[in-house]
């Protein structure tokens, strides 16, 4: 439980490096609380949708509960984002690439999956145990 709690601790810490251990947990545990979450918000408040008038589009909007864990999360999001694309000496100014739909998207998801640079770079030594990493 430990590693899935890494960057709560870490929540605003901008600076250094995270391995990709500690990115994808977090991501991990993200997306199974925000399940979790999401069917608490059903059971209790009722799944609401929101139709277009004239379209058959319709939207599913969030619950109160999921709401609530993503706007806490935002910050730890941003930050362990940052953290990550310096563990491969890149700037964190780049994860505005989520921005642009698909081909930013998918710049950040080969850069979050790529390792480490091995020795320190511009921002700062590799996070301890991250010289294990395959």
């Amino acid at each position: 439980m430990n590693d899935f709690l890494v960057a709560y601790r870490r929540y605003a810490q901008f600076e250094g490096r995270s391995d990709r251990k500690e990115f994808w947990y977090y991501v991990l545990f993200y997306v199974i609380v925000s399940a979790i979450l999401s069917v608490i918000d059903n059971v209790l408040f009722g799944g609401r949708t929101f139709e277009a008038s004239g379209t058959n589009w319709s939207a599913h909007a969030d619950g109160p509960l999921t709401s609530i864990f993503g706007l806490a999360s935002l910050i730890p999001s941003i930050s362990v984002s940052v953290r990550r694309l310096h563990d491969i000496a890149k700037s964190g100014w780049w994860v505005l690439l989520w921005f642009i739909p698909l081909v930013g998207w998918i710049f950040l998801l080969i850069w979050y999956c790529k390792k480490g640079d091995p020795v320190a770079n511009a921002y700062g030594e590799p996070p301890v145990g991250s010289q294990l990493e395959d």
